[in-house]
C-alpha cells in the first residue's frame, strides 16, 4: 500500500487542520495509508524517504535547517510532493531552497476574496482532462513562478485592484520535477469549503496521484 504524509500547521486562517482532514479522506479513498502530523519535525525523520507522497499544508511558518534538508532530499530522491494555495505556495518565506523545489512563491492576492476565472491551458493533460475553464470565488494568487514549470491552468488579472497588473496572466496549476521527484501545485483552496467546488477538488486529487511515487 502506498503511504502519504500530510503535515499541517502555520496560519490558522487557511484552516490547515480542516484541510488536512479533507485531503486525508481523499487519499484514503485512493488507497493510500495516510499519516498526519502537525509539526515540521516530521520532515527531519529519516523515515520520510519511505513515503510515496508528501502533502504540506503549512502557511507562513518557519522550518529548521535539518527539516528543509530532509524534505528536499526526500523529493530529490523520488518522493512526490503535492499541495495547494498558501499551504504549499506560502509556507516558508525565508527558504529559497523550498521555493526552488515548489516552483513558486505567493506574493499578493489583490482584492482578497473575489470572483475570477481559471483558464485551462493544457486540457489534454490527465490532471485537467474533462475540465474546462471555470469561475472561482477565492483569493486570486499573484505569484513569483519558475519558468521551468509545466503550466496546466492560468488566470488573468483585470487591474481592478492593482492597475499595473491589468492583463497579466498568472499560472494557477502546474507540475514539475525536482530531482527524481514529481511536484504538483494548485493555488486554489483558501479554506476547506472550497473543496466543495468539483473542479478544485478534482484537480488536486489528480495532481496528488500524479505526484505520488510509483
Amino acid at each position: 500500500m502506498r503511504q502519504a504524509l500530510i503535515v499541517w500547521g502555520g496560519w490558522a486562517g487557511h484552516q490547515p487542520q480542516e484541510c488536512a482532514a479533507v485531503v486525508g479522506r481523499m487519499l484514503r479513498e485512493e488507497g493510500f495509508e495516510v499519516v498526519t502530523e502537525n509539526t515540521t519535525e516530521a520532515f527531519a525523520d529519516p523515515a520520510l524517504q519511505d513515503f510515496h507522497l508528501i502533502v504540506p499544508i503549512v502557511t507562513m511558518s518557519t522550518i529548521e535547517k535539518e527539516e528543509i534538508e530532509g524534505l528536499s532530499n526526500a523529493v530529490r530522491d523520488g518522493v512526490g510532493l503535492a499541495g495547494f494555495h498558501g499551504g504549499m505556495g506560502d509556507s516558508f518565506r525565508n527558504e529559497v531552497k523550498y521555493q526552488f523545489m515548489v516552483g513558486g512563491q505567493w506574493v499578493a492576492h489583490p482584492g482578497n476574496v473575489i470572483d475570477y476565472t481559471v483558464d485551462v491551458t493544457n486540457p489534454e493533460d490527465p490532471v485537467m482532462e474533462g475540465i474546462g475553464s471555470f469561475r472561482y470565488h477565492s483569493e486570486q494568487y499573484y505569484m513569483h513562478v519558475d519558468p521551468n514549470n509545466e503550466v496546466l491552468a492560468t488566470t488573468t488579472f483585470n487591474g481592478d485592484h492593482c492597475s499595473w497588473i491589468d492583463g497579466h496572466v498568472m499560472p494557477v496549476v502546474w507540475k514539475r520535477r525536482h530531482g527524481k521527484g514529481r511536484v504538483f501545485y494548485s493555488s486554489l483552496g483558501h479554506v476547506a469549503a472550497e473543496f466543495e467546488v468539483p473542479q478544485m477538488a478534482t484537480i488536486l486529487r489528480r495532481g496528488m496521484l500524479w505526484a505520488a511515487r510509483d
